[in-house]
């Protein structure tokens, strides 16, 4: 097999494994040796509508084995996957599928809406909706081998992460990068074949996909793919199936713990749970280690597939706050501008390299070479370490905000509120909230004789901005405060508009 990407994991798992169960969905039922085949079908189908090597295969739409069959059937073919945020809104999808150059979009009839009204400046040739059309594509396509040589250093995915220029940039993945970041997870996770995974964190994200997801396909256990996080129907599907694994954001385990099942609940089965987006409290901690539970937490970001900095059970209550130690294949520091090693207790910049960091971005390579510094990429979070070696991410450098999971960039949002007619200046900050750790807040400075009425100018951005982007509150402002030099001061901003 010269194939050594993810679209060989389907073949060689079921070589070892064929008849065991490899996803669930809903009553559908896969094994490892009939997703083998599905995805050798989809890959001739692929082929047979002019897909190649290095031509990008788009994914727009809710967890479902067709999303899985798609990554591995373009790795077959050498092809790059493109997943997308099933939460963002036409334009911004239209956006990322013009800049990946894709070629093809296979896609949830949830969505049908959002891609007939794409528009017809992107390079997609060939839409497949999943269903009815998806499997008669399949059936009529065949099961022959396709041995397409694939190295570790092509690039497997490109999963789009918000950039601070308020244009979403797309993280090049390769096989090998995601094969490391797996291989980091089975180890410091300690996955094993029985692993029963609730995969209701969306497949979009890279930690849905990426830590969870396919590192359990590749030790051969079973994802019980969740089209929408439920906290009912999780306690139902923990039970029906026996989970073992589960990953979410913090959001997701607190409305499970205040859900009135959660006393009586039997969750026996559970063995992993990790937790990613943003720190988890001390309450929720508690709550999970009265029921016997251990929260297993990590630091990560797109670019590094994710898993970069991980925080295992037995130091889950002693470094209570801190992100871990650098996974297995990981080597991260925390250093000064000049790139040296900061003192113990010293805040400073994290830096990573190892052979789950994307080579770069795509088509950007002077945001790519920014990004490195001998060798190193430059994460942009400031941390200090304590004298144990635990990393405590203590601040974002960039003013990045994180909402339920969900990275969100201000400058996206401050973009298009600029074209509003009655602002002037804008700043976007982020401000505690109860539900979702933080939410956007915008703080509009308006134009000469202008008014702004905060509820229209809220609604002038829906459709244009994912649901979660959109600020939920918006203060008027006479001024923002600015250096000399006219630079924007976000520290300042935050304290005076952001506890009110």
């Amino acid at each position: 097999m010269r194939n050594e990407g993810l679209g060989s994991w389907p073949a060689r798992r079921a070589r070892k494994t064929p008849h065991r169960t490899a996803l669930i969905h809903g009553g559908t039922t896969l094994s490892y040796a009939e997703l083998h085949t599905r995805v050798t079908r989809l890959a001739h189908a692929l082929r047979a509508r002019g897909i190649r090597r290095g031509d990008r295969v788009a994914y727009l739409g809710p967890n479902h084995p067709s999303y899985l069959e798609t990554l591995f059937a373009a790795g077959v073919l050498g092809a790059v996957f493109v997943p997308l945020n099933t939460r963002l809104a036409g334009p911004e999808i239209g956006y990322q599928l013009s800049d990946s150059g894709a070629r093809a979009l296979v896609y949830g009839p949830s969505h049908a809406g959002l891609v007939a009204g794409l528009p017809g400046s992107t390079d997609v040739r060939t839409y497949v909706e999943v269903g009815a059309e998806y499997e008669q594509l399949l059936a009529g396509s065949p099961a022959e081998p396709i041995d397409e040589p694939v190295t570790g250093d092509d690039t497997c995915i490109i999963m789009y992460t918000s950039g601070t220029t308020g244009r979403p940039k797309g993280a090049m993945l390769t096989h090998g990068n995601l094969t490391w970041n797996a291989i980091n997870v089975l180890v410091d996770t300690d996955l094993i074949a029985d692993e029963r995974a609730l995969v209701s964190a969306p497949l979009f994200h890279t930690a849905g996909l990426n830590m969870l997801a396919l590192p359990v396909l590749l030790k051969g256990g079973t994802c019980v793919l969740v089209e929408a996080f439920d906290p009912d129907a999780t306690f139902d599907l923990i039970e029906q199936h026996r989970i073992t694994f589960m990953f979410g954001v913090p959001t997701m385990f607190e409305q499970v713990a205040r859900h009135p099942r959660w006393p009586a609940a039997d969750l026996s089965s559970l063995r992993i749970l990790t937790c990613g987006g943003s720190p988890v409290s001390t309450p929720l901690i508690a709550a999970y280690q009265e029921r016997g539970l251990t929260f297993l937490q990590g630091y990560g970001m797109t670019e590094a597939s994710p898993g970069t900095l991980f925080l295992d059970a037995e130091h889950a209550i002693s470094k209570a706050g801190s992100a871990g130690v650098p996974h297995f294949f990981s080597d991260v520091r925390v250093v000064r501008p000049d790139l040296a090693p900061v003192d113990t207790g010293e805040t400073g910049e994290v830096v990573l390299r190892g052979p789950h960091v994307m080579p770069g971005y795509w088509g950007l390579p002077e945001e790519t070479a920014a990004s490195f510094a001998d060798g190193w990429f430059r994460s942009g979070d400031a941390a200090r370490v304590d004298e144990d070696g635990y990393v405590f991410i203590v601040d974002r450098i960039k003013d990045m905000i994180i909402s339920g999971g969900e990275n969100i960039y201000p400058a996206e949002i401050e973009d298009l509120l600029l074209r509003h007619p009655d602002i002037a200046e804008c700043a976007v900050i982020g401000v505690a909230d109860e539900k979702w750790g933080e939410v956007p807040r915008a703080v509009v400075v308006p134009r000469e004789g202008k008014v702004p009425d905060p509820d229209e100018v809220l609604a002038s951005l829906a459709g244009r901005l994912a649901k979660y982007k959109i600020p939920k509150s918006v203060v008027v402002a006479d001024e923002l405060p600015r250096t000399a030099s006219g630079k924007l001061l976000k520290s300042r901003v935050r304290k005076r508009y952001g506890n009110s």
